[in-house]
């Protein structure tokens, strides 16, 4: 299916406002002191970051497998958000802010991936 340009201009923003805060968080995580404990959460970030790289990269070329991607990115952002969530109960600020750009992403995602099946 093809797409309007920029008519998922909302999602492209989410999904790099989402990489972004996840590169954050990764880069964070590794400045505190008990890496090992984090060791999931920055793995999810990087391949959450990943993912939300990918996705805006294939919306932005009005890519025929866009929604597939998304779908895709919808999940790894749910389970990104989930795991970032435990630490920022913890007190992790960044990882409350990556929480929160990740649910916006899966949020936004989702949509587009229900447009585009």
């Amino acid at each position: 299916m093809r797409y309007e340009k920029n008519q998922f201009q909302s999602c492209i923003d989410a999904c790099l406002e989402c990489a972004q805060e996840c590169d954050n968080c990764a880069t964070e995580c590794l400045n505190e002191n008990d890496i090992a404990k984090l060791s999931r959460c920055i793995q999810l970030d990087r391949e959450c970051a990943e993912a939300c790289y990918a996705s805006a990269r294939l919306m932005g070329m009005n890519g025929e497998h866009a929604a597939l991607f998304c779908q895709a990115c919808a999940e790894i952002c749910d389970a990104c958000a989930d795991e970032c969530e435990k630490h920022a109960q913890r007190g992790m600020q960044h990882c409350k802010t990556c929480a929160e750009a990740c649910r916006k992403c899966a949020d936004e995602c989702s949509a587009m991936a229900e447009v585009g099946a």
